[in-house]
């Protein structure tokens, strides 16, 4: 069966439309209207492997919180979605990516219960115009809506950007680990991941 999903989700504050194939190419198509955050998102499709394509339009003329929020709100749900019953995924996975001086840890259990540990500072506040500390809110939001457990912790870094796009890339390739079919049946003594 197909493990796609499309999600879309409408607010006086958001429009979102999400489609996602967790067995793509790698091939991403995202406008959010937030640059940066356009090209973390082009990262996290590529690097985990996935058909990704993201249309949010938001209230941009305030700021960009509710656009990053309301993208990982409908990401997240997009990948319970995907899974299903997630029988046969590997459901555990980590992935360490350096870029240049930057190195980030990730691990992720599929497990249906949503947490997140964010332990990735980044010294300067705005990378173009993106906020530096929405991407841990994008995370809670990704973390909480497709209930899984997602631990991030910068190793090293000093360049903003470099910080940010490592632990995108980290996320994504302990993803595409994490959501491989590489078994039978739903990988937990309960008999389910909920």
């Amino acid at each position: 069966m197909p493990r796609t999903a499309t999600v879309t989700r409408k607010t006086r504050e958001t429009d979102v439309e999400v489609h996602l194939d967790l067995d793509g190419t790698g091939s991403a198509d995202v406008e959010t209207g937030v640059p940066f955050f356009d090209h973390m998102l082009d990262q996290l499709g590529r690097h985990a492997r996935l058909g990704l394509r993201v249309r949010t339009r938001g209230d941009l003329d305030i700021d960009a919180h509710h656009t990053v929020e309301d993208t990982g709100i409908a990401l997240g749900q997009a990948i319970a979605e995907a899974l299903g019953d997630k029988a046969g995924i590997e459901r555990f996975a980590d992935a360490t990516v350096p870029i240049d001086e930057a190195l980030a840890r990730v691990a992720i259990d599929l497990s249906g219960r949503p947490y997140l540990v964010y332990d990735a500072d980044t010294p300067v506040e705005l990378v173009g115009t993106y906020e530096t500390t929405l991407t841990k809110h994008f995370f809670e939001a990704l973390v909480a809506n497709s209930r899984m457990t997602l631990h991030v912790q910068l190793l090293a870094g000093d360049n903003s950007h470099h910080i940010q796009e490592a632990v995108f890339k980290a996320v994504a390739v302990a993803l595409r680990r994490a959501v491989a079919l590489t078994g039978e049946g739903v990988p937990s003594t309960k008999g389910v991941l909920q």
